[in-house]
């Protein structure tokens, strides 16, 4: 039998040239991304801050290219429907996740995940932040926070507080406040902002930690008041909210963010091109004000900026948690 032996030297300009290779492959599919329509998974209903950012992007996103990007909608499980579709789906760039706090929150939260939100994605990039607002039915004798928690202690475990679902931000604000204000709420979880918005407005709930763009236009209007904001400064979009932190609590904070995930092992060249479009989106002056009307800022980072801020999410999440006692109803 003929044996033929590889000298090290040698083995090494094969790997190299195999690297060489998966590079040039990678850069290859880039040019042609995308090359079909790409689906962007929003795991909540339509209609809440997730969608209204989502769709931003994706209408930029399909203006810049010649594929039109697609929101999805795939609400349920507190995220994780949607979040299993995209780390499921083949890693060509064509199925993307609209990622928030949530899919951080539930790394803690639930016991058994169907995905690893570290080592099922890879991250393009975050795209923005926004704090929730306190907002309650103007029919709710309450028009600070200090009121409302006097309200809430006076009829313990008569208020409730919606959410877009276990382990959102809004649920997440609401359960700290509960936590830090001592008092007996009750949680109400939706599939999105949009149910938990409907209902505040038919006075079925008592209040709603709720993303700004969709309450702000009904804090405009009057249909409900607003009380404060849960970010450690106040917002440009209601500058005459208080913070949570100034209205009685100080020390809390706590904001919302939507970023971008691919499934893990997509090509780099094509998460660099994603991440290059949406940098070049975020800086565009009408993105801005479109999402600072709504009080959501916009925020740039590179895939390693925004999987250095997951992990720490996580570790912020998993802390606040078992600290609260939370866990998956």
């Amino acid at each position: 039998m003929l044996k033929i032996e590889i000298k090290p030297v040698v083995a090494l300009f094969i790997a190299a040239g195999a690297l060489l290779l998966a590079g040039m492959h990678d850069s290859v599919q880039a040019q042609g991304y995308p090359a079909r329509p790409i689906r962007l998974i929003v795991a909540y209903a339509s209609g809440g801050g997730a969608d209204f950012v989502g769709r931003t992007v994706a209408r930029k996103l399909s203006e810049a290219w010649s594929h039109p990007v697609i929101v999805e909608n795939r609400p349920g499980g507190g995220s994780n429907i949607g979040a299993e579709l995209v780390a499921r789906s083949a890693p060509d760039g064509y199925t993307l996740l609209l990622a928030t706090p949530a899919n951080t929150v539930n790394m803690t939260l639930y016991e058994k995940r169907p995905y690893d939100i570290v080592k099922d994605f890879a991250p393009v990039a975050q795209i923005s932040t926004a704090p929730n607002l306190l907002v309650v039915h103007p029919s709710l004798p309450a028009r600070s926070v200090r009121e409302l928690i006097a309200l809430a202690k006076s009829r313990p475990g008569e208020l409730n507080f919606a959410s877009g679902g276990v382990g959102s931000s809004n649920h997440l604000s609401g359960e700290l406040f509960k936590f830090m204000a001592g008092i007996d709420i009750v949680h109400v979880p939706y599939k999105g902002g949009s149910g938990a918005v409907t209902d505040l407005l038919a006075g079925l709930i008592s209040m709603y930690f709720a993303t700004p763009p969709s309450s702000i236009p009904f804090v405009r209007s009057g249909k409900l008041r607003a009380l404060a904001v849960t970010g450690a400064q106040r917002s440009a979009a209601a500058p005459d909210v208080p913070t949570v932190a100034e209205s009685g609590l100080p020390g809390f904070e706590n904001s919302s963010w939507h970023g971008v995930l691919a499934p893990y092992g997509t090509p780099q060249a094509i998460i660099g091109k994603l991440d290059s479009e949406l940098v070049r989106i975020g800086h565009m002056p009408d993105v801005k004000a479109q999402l600072a009307a709504q009080g959501v800022d916009v925020i740039t980072s590179s895939p390693a900026e925004f999987a250095s801020f997951i992990e720490r999410d996580v570790a912020k999440y998993a802390k606040l948690l078992k600290a609260a006692g939370i866990r998956a109803d």
